[in-house]
């Protein structure tokens, strides 16, 4: 088991997971329910830390000797996630190891309560293939490839992002009315489509021309 930095960026993109699972001549597969547990860690925009889960899961009517799984581990959000501060609601197993009740290890209810949370994770497009014809001496193998896709979050802004927003949506509407507007002005004094009548300016009276002469 690895995970891999594909396009070279100090992030993983991707786990290839293998298990080899040890049989008897006389055993057979027919159908892999597998639980791999992450701890799935935002730190830009919001910070969240939680312990999430891929759920794999095929059955198929003829024994196998492999299956192969590749898909996305892609994130599932019922709310908005927190935008200032820690958010550590699911920083906790998904698989309670300490609890000494049965039920607690049941798939049923490890699903079942892990559904109940707002903020998951969830493995799909698994893209399953069954392989057949395993010899008895060979162990049943799973791959999986599960991917860390690209994800959009949904989180409330601050303040101050609603200002920048507003702000480059303004300058960004007056540069064009701006340019719209001279564009029009000067189309319109071109082709002299308003009509315009000159007025010659009014000189005011000299003083001295007004100035009258009396006996």
């Amino acid at each position: 088991t690895r995970e891999e930095d594909k396009n070279q960026d100090g992030k993983m993109d991707q786990l290839h997971f293998k298990l080899e699972l040890p049989l008897q001549p006389t055993e057979h597969v027919v159908g892999v329910q597998l639980i791999l547990l992450f701890s799935y860690q935002l730190y830009r925009m919001s910070t969240l830390v939680m312990q999430s889960m891929a759920f794999l899961q095929f059955f198929s009517p003829v024994p196998g000797s492999q299956l192969y799984m590749n898909g996305d581990l892609k994130l599932n959000q019922r709310q908005l996630l927190h935008s200032c501060g820690l958010d550590t609601r699911y920083n906790v197993s998904v698989v309670n190891g300490t609890s000494p009740f049965a039920s607690d290890y049941d798939l049923t209810n490890i699903i079942a309560a892990y559904r109940d949370r707002n903020v998951t994770t969830v493995f799909s497009d698994p893209s399953p293939v069954w392989m057949t014809g395993r010899a008895p001496d060979t162990p049943f193998i799973i791959n999986a490839t599960i991917r860390y896709p690209v994800e959009v979050i949904l989180y409330p802004l601050r303040f101050w992002e609603v200002i920048k927003f507003a702000w480059i949506q303004y300058v960004s509407i007056l540069l064009i009315f701006l340019w719209v507007f001279g564009r029009i002005k000067m189309f319109l004094f071109q082709n002299q489509v308003l009509t315009t009548t000159p007025i010659s300016p009014v000189l005011p009276v000299s003083p001295v021309l007004s100035y009258k002469h009396h006996q």
